[in-house]
């Protein structure tokens, strides 16, 4: 069972900004901040994801082929998470829209302030307008 994912920034301070803004529009908040560290969770109160500055004190970097996706209620969620994450800095990675992926498919993909690729979809156990 997976337990949460770690994403390294080289500045704590602007990624939390950044991070703050662009989970409330999927329902999660940051539940922890340590001098190195956040942690955000969804209304369950399970931090999944961490943003952290990296414990080696080497500079956060980004993998090729990595993402961290996230699931949307509906088409309007994804559409304002993408919004949301241009507008704090982040960059496209794809518009929203439905892809070949899935016939039901609604999603879009964003870059945060570090380079980290985040995916946003349609949670298809939650979809409200498929």
């Amino acid at each position: 069972m997976l337990s949460g994912v770690c994403i390294g920034t080289n500045d704590l301070e602007a990624a939390g900004q950044f991070y703050d803004a662009l989970l409330a529009t999927i329902g999660m908040s940051r539940a922890l901040t340590v001098p190195r560290e956040l942690g955000y969770a969804g209304a369950d109160g399970k931090i999944t994801l961490f943003v952290l500055l990296p414990y080696d004190r080497n500079p956060a970097t980004h993998g090729n082929g990595t993402q961290v996706m996230f699931y949307a209620a509906d088409k309007a969620e994804v559409d304002a998470f993408h919004a949301k994450a241009l507008a704090l800095g982040g960059s496209d990675e794809g518009a929203p829209g439905p892809r070949e992926y899935h016939p039901e498919y609604y999603g879009a993909y964003v870059r945060d302030l570090d380079g980290n690729k985040l995916n946003i979809s349609v949670d298809p156990s939650t979809r409200k307008n498929p």
